[in-house]
C-alpha cells in the first residue's frame, strides 16, 4: 500500500507553505467569510485560502499572490465544516462511490465506513487497492476494521474472515475497529477478539461498540475491555448512562431507528447542556431515507430539538474528527485541513446550497455538479454474481417444525409450524411463507417458514444479505425457481416473482450486493420495491432491512444463519444448515 495516498506529500505541504509567502497562489480565495470557528465555539469573519483539496490559511490577509487564483466573495453567506457520518454502512443497495457522492452534495463530505462486504467479496489485495481509488472522489472516505461478521459462518468461511481482521485494523484507512457486535462473546471469554481490541487501542484508533439494552454493569465491563463509543441508546437516560462513563456517544436518526430528535428534546427539556461527547448518525439508513439529506438533516433536527446552533453544527463535525483522531485533517475551517466547506443561507438552515469537498465544487447555487470520477469496480473483482449452480426440486423441503416469526422488521421470534410445509403453494389465507438462504457457492441450504412477510406473495429472491448469501422467500415453489433463475441472469439482485411472472426486478451487478446506479435511481427503485411489498402484506416499514438482518446475530431471538437456525441468547444451532 502507498501510505502517502492518504497524506499530503513532502512537495505539497512546501507548496503550502510557500504560498503564505506570496511565492505560488493559492487555487481558490473565500474572502468576506463568515465561518464557525470550531475551536473558539463562535463565527468569525476574514478570508479563506486553499490550494486544491488544502485549506492553508483562514484569517485577514488576502494573499500577496492570486495569479489564476478563483476569488469567492461570501459576503452574506455562512461557511461551517463538512459533516462527517461517523457510522456509514455503504451497501444498502448503493454502493460506497454512489453514496459518498451523493452524500457530498448534501454536505456530508467525510464518511467513516463499514468494511464488512469488502471482507466477504475480496481478498486483502484487491480491498485494498480498491481502497486507494477512494481517496480520488471529492470526498473523504475512511473506514472500519470489523472484528466479527454479524452471523455465524461456516468453520473454513470464519476461519478466513478471521485472518483478515489484523491487516485491516494496520491499514492506514481504517480508523476504527468495530463495531463490536460480538461483546456477548468478549464478556464471556473470547480472547481472540480481546486481543483484537487492544491491538487497536495500541494503534491508537478507538473501538466502537455494540451494545443495545446494556445496564450500567455491562457497560462499564466493556468500557474496561477497551470499548470507547457506543451508537445504540434509544432513550435520554440511555444516553446519559454511556456519557456517564466515558463513551462518545453516536445518537441515532436512522430508517429503522429515528431516535435524535426524542433524545435530544429530553436532554434539553431536562436542562443538558453538555454537547461536547455527541456524535450524530444515521446509521446505514435504507436509499429513500436520504431524499430530504443526510447529516445536514440530522443537524436540522437537533436544532428543533433545542440544542444550541453552534453544538449542532459540531456534532456534526469536529466531535467525530477528534474522537477518529483525524482533527488535523476534517472536521474545521482552519489551516491544514482538507477544504470541506458548507455554504448556509443563515446559521439555522443547515442545508447547503453550495459545497466544495476536498476544493472542488460539488454543488453550486442550489445545482448539484457532475463529477466525472467512476471507480471501475469490476477491475478490483467486484463483478456481477455468477453461479455455477442450479436449484433443485430437492431443495424445496420445508419440513422444519420450527418456523420464524417477524414481530417487526428485524426481530424473529421461534414458533411452532403447525400448516403442511410439503405443499407447492401456501395458502393465501395466512402470513406463513417459505424461507431458505442458500450459500452462493452452492454447497450448503437452511430451510424453515418464516410468518409475517407476506400473505400472497409467489416469491422474492434476493443475493443481497448480511452475509452475502442468498434469502429465497415465497408462497410458491414453482415462483421460487423462476425467481432463482431470473436472478441468476440478472447477474444478482432482488426479484419478486407472482404466479409466474416477474413483477419486479433490480440488479445488484456489484457482487450482487450493490447496484452500480446512482443514488437518485436506487431510491426510486427501493421505493418501488417498498410499494410492491405492502400490496403483498408486509406490514412493516424496511423490507430491506429485514432481508439483510435475517442471518444477523446480533438482534434476538432466532435467526437463519450459514450453521442453520440459530437461537440466539443460548448460541445454539436448533437445526442444522443441510449440505447439498
Amino acid at each position: 500500500m502507498n501510505e502517502n495516498r492518504f497524506r499530503w506529500r513532502n512537495r505539497q505541504l512546501r507548496e503550502h507553505a510557500s504560498i503564505i509567502d506570496g511565492k505560488q497562489a493559492p487555487t481558490k480565495v473565500i474572502k468576506h467569510a463568515t465561518y464557525l470557528n470550531v475551536y473558539m465555539k463562535q463565527w468569525m469573519e476574514g478570508n479563506i485560502w486553499l490550494d486544491q483539496d488544502r485549506i492553508v490559511y483562514v484569517g485577514q490577509e488576502m494573499p500577496g499572490n492570486i495569479q489564476g487564483t478563483e476569488i469567492i466573495d461570501a459576503e452574506g453567506q455562512y461557511i461551517v465544516p463538512g459533516y462527517i457520518e461517523p457510522h456509514s454502512h455503504p451497501f444498502q443497495l448503493y454502493n460506497p462511490q454512489s453514496l459518498g457522492l451523493y452524500a457530498a452534495e448534501t454536505g456530508t463530505t467525510t464518511l467513516i465506513n463499514d468494511n464488512l462486504m469488502w471482507l466477504f467479496l475480496l481478498d486483502e489485495k484487491k480491498a485494498f487497492s480498491l481502497l486507494e481509488e477512494f481517496v480520488e472522489l471529492p470526498c473523504s472516505m475512511f473506514w472500519w476494521g470489523r472484528y466479527d461478521s454479524q452471523s455465524v459462518l461456516q468453520e473454513t468461511d470464519q476461519e478466513e474472515f478471521s485472518e483478515k481482521v489484523m491487516p485491516w485494523l494496520h491499514h492506514d484507512a481504517v480508523i476504527q475497529g468495530g463495531e463490536l457486535t460480538s461483546w456477548p462473546e468478549v464478556m464471556k471469554g473470547d480472547d481472540q477478539t480481546l486481543y483484537w481490541m487492544q491491538e487497536t487501542t495500541r494503534l491508537r484508533k478507538p473501538v466502537e461498540g455494540h451494545l443495545p439494552g446494556a445496564s450500567e454493569k455491562t457497560l462499564t465491563k466493556m468500557r474496561l475491555l477497551g470499548v470507547d463509543s457506543d451508537h445504540e441508546a434509544i432513550t435520554a437516560d440511555e444516553v446519559l448512562k454511556r456519557l456517564a462513563l466515558g463513551y462518545n456517544v453516536g445518537l441515532r436518526n436512522s430508517s429503522i431507528r429515528p431516535d435524535l430528535y426524542d433524545m435530544l428534546k429530553e436532554l434539553v427539556d431536562r436542562g443538558h447542556t453538555q454537547f461536547d461527547h455527541f456524535m450524530m448518525t444515521t446509521d446505514g439508513s435504507t436509499p429513500s431515507f436520504y431524499e430530504q439529506g443526510i447529516m445536514d438533516t440530522c443537524v436540522e433536527l437537533a436544532m428543533e430539538a433545542g440544542v444550541p446552533t453552534v453544538d449542532a453544527y459540531l456534532m456534526a463535525s469536529y466531535h467525530a474528527a477528534r474522537h477518529f483522531g483525524i482533527e488535523h485533517r476534517v472536521g474545521s475551517i482552519a489551516p491544514g485541513r482538507t477544504a470541506h466547506l458548507n455554504f448556509l443561507r443563515t446559521p439555522d438552515d443547515p442545508h447547503p446550497h453550495s459545497v466544495l469537498a476536498k476544493g472542488e465544487w460539488v454543488k453550486r447555487d442550489d445545482e448539484a455538479i457532475t463529477i466525472d470520477k467512476k471507480i471501475d469496480f469490476p477491475s478490483f473483482g467486484v463483478t456481477p454474481l455468477q453461479l455455477d449452480w442450479d436449484l433443485q426440486e430437492e431443495d424445496l423441503q420445508f419440513s422444519m417444525p420450527l418456523g420464524m416469526k417477524m414481530t417487526s422488521a428485524v426481530i424473529l421470534q421461534p414458533y411452532a409450524v403447525s400448516i403442511d410445509a410439503s405443499a407447492d403453494i401456501l395458502s393465501y389465507e395466512n402470513d406463513e411463507a417459505f424461507l431458505m438462504l442458500l450459500d452462493r457457492e452452492g454447497e450448503w441450504r437452511v430451510n424453515t417458514i418464516l410468518k409475517g412477510f407476506t400473505n400472497k406473495l409467489g416469491a422474492l429472491i434476493s443475493s443481497y444479505s448480511n452475509t452475502g448469501d442468498i434469502v429465497l422467500i415465497g408462497k410458491s415453489k414453482h415462483d421460487m425457481r423462476i425467481a432463482f433463475n431470473r436472478m441468476k441472469e440478472i447477474g444478482g439482485g432482488i426479484v419478486l416473482v407472482h404466479e409466474g411472472e416477474v413483477i419486479f426486478e433490480m440488479p445488484l451487478k456489484l457482487g450482487g450486493v450493490m447496484s452500480n446506479e446512482n443514488m437518485e435511481q436506487v431510491m426510486a427503485k427501493e421505493k418501488e420495491l417498498r410499494k410492491h411489498m405492502e400490496s403483498f402484506g408486509y406490514r412493516y416499514k424496511d423490507p430491506v432491512y429485514t432481508l439483510l438482518f435475517l442471518s444477523s446475530v446480533h438482534l434476538p431471538y432466532v435467526r437463519i444463519t450459514p450453521v442453520g437456525i440459530l437461537d440466539i441468547k443460548k448460541k445454539e444451532v436448533l437445526f442444522p444448515a443441510i449440505m447439498r
